[in-house]
């Protein structure tokens, strides 16, 4: 591993809370920075360069414990239940630096009926929709309809808690499977009936420290399973950055219609929003419209987020922990960058684990491997989860960061990896010359 330099920026004791692709790409980067870096509880990836201590996200109590005993100046939360959970609140209560919203402004992605329902009264643009807390009701409103509904669970579900039928019947098996079968919990006690919209999805998102935001590169996901966007939805299967979907006509209308609209209510309704927001949008035409909102760094669009500021990530975020975000962005360091999830057999349904991974020795120059679900075993490190590994990757060009990361792939195995082969291939890159990223913004909340 290379050396990395002293700290000398904001924040030199970092813990980062949680343990899958999200978290060791922003532990990396911070470690890479020249921060102390603390997991809870990480994976065997972040071990190789941090200390992960043996304490759960969901252990609200034990995370603060554990930020107080090693000292810690920045504590970055990345899985939403901490957060809807209300543990920047907790921590924030001991004096703790912390990167993340409260709980009650993290309800914008704990709950849907809630998102939907702040959507419409500050009228910014989604999709309609109708919510119940009784399946027979809702059963009787989608057969009522002349079309199939999305159904979408009202609380978290881990990615999962959202079901786009092609026929009513699949509709009406959806609201069955989630309010009567329970298969996500509470979570799907009650659920949000929207329409369909049509177009191509990006993922938005933007820091906030309560008043002033900073808007990042426009990110694309990918949640089938499968090439060509088919078989079952999954947490993602692999990102790219920059989204050329996101014109710089869509990001004006995103930051003036949805961003800006979102965060000054948020703030007016005495909950002002610090870390940061993801907005997940369906653009059609140019037009965007909010699909959901999460408030914290998707994944797997966080390991392809982390290496556009390389070296200004702890300012960032500490910025946003603190209130203070710079004025003015750093430079990028690069220009593309994509990330391809290997998964292991049977996700995302019957997932199998413990499957020893071979080659994560190899080193390619541009690429890193974030390690998603791993644990380390006696005789090597091993799958411990659906999404196993990450391997992002970047370049001059979006094609660049295709090669590398897929050239990296050839070199990891474990029974039954499984990955999409088509992560960008849906990108068109209308000046591959060019080397800014588009639409760095940042801007101060009008009141």
């Amino acid at each position: 591993m290379k050396p990395r330099p002293e700290s000398t920026a904001p924040a030199a004791r970092v813990l980062v809370v949680g343990g899958g692709s999200r978290e060791h790409a922003i532990a990396h980067t911070l470690y890479v920075e020249g921060a102390t870096v603390f997991l809870a509880p990480g994976n065997a990836g972040t071990e190789t360069f941090a200390t992960n201590l043996p304490v759960s996200a969901n252990d609200l109590a034990a995370v603060v414990q554990a930020a107080k005993t090693h000292e810690i100046e920045l504590v970055i939360v990345g899985p939403e239940g901490p957060l809807v959970a209300g543990l920047a609140d907790d921590l924030r209560a001991h004096g703790i630096a912390t990167f993340g919203p409260s709980a009650a402004a993290a309800r914008l992605e704990g709950s849907k009926i809630f998102m939907k329902e702040f959507l419409a009264r500050h009228r910014i643009p989604t999709a309609g929709f109708a919510a119940f807390d009784d399946a027979q009701t809702a059963l009787n409103y989608l057969r009522a309809q002349d079309r199939p509904l999305v159904v979408k669970a009202d609380g978290l579900a881990a990615g999962k808690g959202v079901v786009v039928p092609k026929t009513t019947d699949e509709a009406c098996a959806a609201v069955v499977s989630f309010m009567r079968d329970r298969v996500h919990g509470e979570a799907g006690a009650r659920i949000v009936l929207e329409e369909f919209l049509p177009g191509e999805e990006a993922s938005f998102h933007v820091l906030c420290d309560g008043h002033r935001y900073v808007a990042l590169p426009a990110a694309q996901d990918h949640k089938r399973v499968r090439d060509f966007d088919e078989g079952p939805n999954t947490g993602g299967m692999g990102a790219y950055a920059p989204a050329p979907v996101v014109t710089e006509a869509v990001k004006a209308k995103v930051l003036e219609r949805i961003v800006e609209p979102t965060l000054r209510a948020m703030e007016s309704e005495g909950n002002p929003f610090r870390g940061v927001l993801f907005v997940g949008l369906m653009i059609d035409a140019e037009e965007p419209s909010v699909l959901e909102f999460n408030v914290r760094f998707g994944d797997p669009e966080t390991c392809v987020l982390m290496p556009i500021f390389q070296g200004h990530w702890r300012s960032l975020l500490f910025g946003a922990a603190t209130g203070q975000l710079p004025a003015e962005l750093p430079p990028q360091r690069c220009v593309h960058a994509l990330g391809v999830i290997l998964a292991a057999d049977g996700y995302p349904e019957n997932v199998v684990t413990g499957d020893l991974i071979d080659g994560l020795d190899a080193h390619e120059d541009h690429v890193v491997v974030h390690h998603a679900g791993t644990r380390r075993l006696p005789q090597g490190i091993a799958t411990s989860g659906g999404r196993v590994l990450c391997v992002a990757a970047e370049g001059g060009t979006l094609e660049e960061a295709r090669t590398r990361a897929y050239k990296r792939i050839e070199s990891l195995h474990f029974r039954g990896q499984h990955h999409r082969t088509d992560i960008g291939a849906r990108a068109q890159i209308k000046d591959p010359t060019n080397d800014q990223l588009p639409g760095h913004v940042t801007g101060q909340l009008q009141q």
